[in-house]
């Protein structure tokens, strides 16, 4: 246990344990998502389902934990596995590279993870996951819009019925008013203006999956890598303390 021997010392033998035996869900392998699988794995979770589509691009590169020229076009899921597994290697990871939606989401989450963690960035998906976690009971944190923000200050947790300016936030509320879910989401969200100057229109992603194509086409979204560090970092910190609570 050497490898976890400062952790242990930190927050004692018991609580470790009860990370060693907690089973996490990351919902969204992107770089928030990616660094708080990071930093679960070196608090000692020892326990993962790993759900994303998507593969590493050169774009992900300013941000992505386990980006790098070695890693472009391998998937998000298995990057990450790697990564955890190189961590530690008794973790059990299960890397599901598929889409979260309501044809997958009810067996994904059929084995009652003890936490989830949402980092998944479309309206729709999101939505979906956060309603069928909150509606089975299953612990959630989300994260709200990390993109086109820069100031760190303003980056805050609550209730995701609590929270002001940010766009995604609000279009959760509405989605999820109407179905039939209420307060007891905790996100991480900012309180800062998005930059909408940083915008772009759509382009070609480097990927030859042809399956990367699903969905509508949308604006491709800046990122100011301290704070999708710092995203992925809280939703990690909020999943540990659930946890050992």
């Amino acid at each position: 246990m050497e490898r976890f021997s400062r952790i242990i010392q930190v927050i004692g033998d018991a609580d470790f344990e009860k990370l060693q035996k907690a089973r996490v869900a990351i919902f969204g392998l992107g770089a928030v998502g990616a660094l708080a699988a990071e930093v679960l794995a070196r608090s000692g979770v020892g326990n993962f389902t790993l759900v994303d589509f998507d593969m590493i691009a050169r774009t992900n590169i300013n941000r992505h934990i386990c980006a790098a020229e070695s890693t472009i076009g391998i998937a998000k899921v298995e990057a990450v596995k790697a990564r955890i597994l190189d961590i530690n290697p008794k973790a059990e990871v299960s890397a599901l590279k598929m889409f979260a939606d309501d044809t997958t989401l009810g067996e994904i989450l059929s084995d009652n993870p003890d936490i989830v963690i949402d980092a998944i960035d479309s309206v729709g998906p999101k939505s979906e996951l956060l309603a069928q976690a909150y509606k089975k009971g299953i612990k959630v944190i989300s994260s709200m819009g990390a993109a086109l923000k820069t100031d760190l200050t303003a980056i805050k947790t609550g209730d995701l019925f609590d929270t002001q300016i940010c766009p995604l936030a609000k279009n959760m509320r509405k989605y999820l008013r109407g179905r039939g879910v209420g307060r007891g989401i905790e996100c991480v969200y900012s309180t800062e203006f998005p930059d909408n100057k940083a915008l772009k229109a759509p382009v070609e992603e480097d990927t030859d999956d042809p399956q990367y194509k699903r969905g509508r086409v949308r604006n491709i979204l800046g990122s100011y890598p301290p704070v999708t560090a710092i995203f992925g970092i809280t939703l990690a910190d909020m999943a540990i303390k659930k946890l050992i609570k």
